[in-house]
């Protein structure tokens, strides 16, 4: 959906109109699920709930355009992925040793690896040789179209640092491609 047409949804759900309450979702919905997906995996639809429900409520009243929303929704999706990670630190882990194998696949790992190749697939080996604080920053540049001053905001750094770190990410996955081309 064209820009324009979501800033008229957003004024709208401002006001509490359901029908573009739901265009924003599936709006961004999509962009928050490869984003979590890259941070939390498999229970990315859980925390992208999370999200969806600490967002609800500022949406009543809501002044800004759709850049400060798409900014408020990264924001909010980075403390939720944030508080996954200390509630996971927090609970321990533990698998029985027998039941380890019966996880085991017997499927080919060849036939598995083509089948799962998608868009996350592609984030995911993107930002895979990147520093966290790096592929952080790309992501919410790329992922979520978010200028320079709205990811230094989200993430608390300046904007400079985040144009430095942009760049460095940049030149690495440039060596990186390089790397891959010349094997």
């Amino acid at each position: 959906m064209p820009t324009d047409g979501l800033e008229v949804a957003l004024e709208a759900a401002a006001r509490g109109d359901q029908a573009a309450i739901a265009t924003i979702y599936r709006s961004l919905n999509p962009l928050l699920l490869r984003y979590l997906r890259h941070h939390v995996g498999q229970v990315a639809d859980d925390v992208a709930s999370e999200v969806w429900l600490g967002l609800a409520p500022q949406l009543a009243g809501f002044e800004g355009g759709w850049a400060e929303l798409r900014a408020l929704m990264f924001m909010v999706a980075r403390r939720r992925v944030i508080d996954h990670y200390r509630h996971d630190a927090r609970r321990k882990r533990a698998i029985e040793f027998d039941e380890a194998f019966e996880l085991a696949d017997g499927a080919e790992t060849e036939a598995l690896a083509i089948g799962r190749i998608g868009a996350q697939d592609a984030v995911e080996a993107l930002v895979r040789c990147l520093p966290a604080d790096q592929a952080e920053i790309v992501l919410l540049r790329v992922l979520g179209d978010l200028d320079v001053a709205r990811v230094a905001e989200i993430v608390g750094k300046s904007a400079g640092a985040v144009r430095i770190a942009q760049h460095r990410a940049l030149q690495r996955l440039k060596r990186s491609e390089m790397k891959a081309v010349t094997r």
